[in-house]
């Protein structure tokens, strides 16, 4: 039966789920509207300030919600929410499913399959649009992963915005598929490799929700 996924530990914020890694980047924003708000009244210099502080806040928590997901049953299934932006084959008899992930969706990224983490590797880059052919050449962690359909790589991009990769588990990690593996700050893409012989079930264009939506057609 499907599942719900909820082992990696999280941040959290009057009762807002977010995602682990979010503290940084989320509380001296989410201080600076408490304060800001809290001497309005009294100011109207704090009150203007009051506006885009409280905005950025409300942005804030909304990019970095985690909410629980129901796992999907499927030999794989989406790492990432987003938008299929390419599916390319690959020279190996591999297909590469690209999904790039716009400031609105979840930037919490989970495994597409069960199994072990046998390399997380990171690799220093550029930080071009990541729906820009040039994002190859981006910040990113590749991962590998030992499934019962062999080696499934996948990598993380970091787009122009998002500036960090955060990683949740380490090598050597046995990781149930849906869960939790790491973090993409701000607008990104995550490529999947499915192996020779899987069938894509999704298209260009179509949106994908991390856990949800199943990538390979029986």
């Amino acid at each position: 039966m499907p599942h719900s996924s909820s082992s990696a530990p999280r941040d959290s914020l009057a009762g807002v789920r977010l995602a682990r890694g979010a503290s940084p980047w989320l509380l001296p924003t989410v201080a600076t509207a408490a304060v800001s708000l809290s001497r309005a009244r009294r100011s109207g210099r704090w009150a203007a300030l009051a506006v885009p502080t409280t905005a950025l806040a409300a942005g804030m928590l909304w990019f970095f919600r985690d909410p629980d997901r129901e796992i999907t049953q499927g030999r794989v299934i989406s790492p990432a929410d987003g938008v299929v932006q390419s599916i390319m084959p690959w020279k190996d008899g591999r297909t590469r499913v690209a999904i790039f992930m716009s400031p609105l969706n979840v930037h919490v990224n989970r495994a597409p399959l069960a199994g072990t983490v046998t390399s997380v590797e990171h690799i220093p880059g550029g930080f071009v649009p990541a729906f820009n052919k040039e994002s190859e050449n981006n910040e990113r962690v590749h991962w590998h992963f030992d499934t019962e359909l062999g080696d499934i790589e996948m990598v993380q991009i970091a787009g122009a915005v998002a500036r960090r990769i955060v990683p949740y588990v380490p090598q050597g990690t046995k990781v149930e598929q849906g869960e939790r593996i790491g973090l993409i700050r701000f607008g990104s893409r995550v490529d999947v490799y499915l192996p020779a012989g899987i069938e894509v079930a999704v298209e260009v264009g179509q949106p994908t929700m991390a856990g949800v939506t199943r990538l390979d057609r029986d």
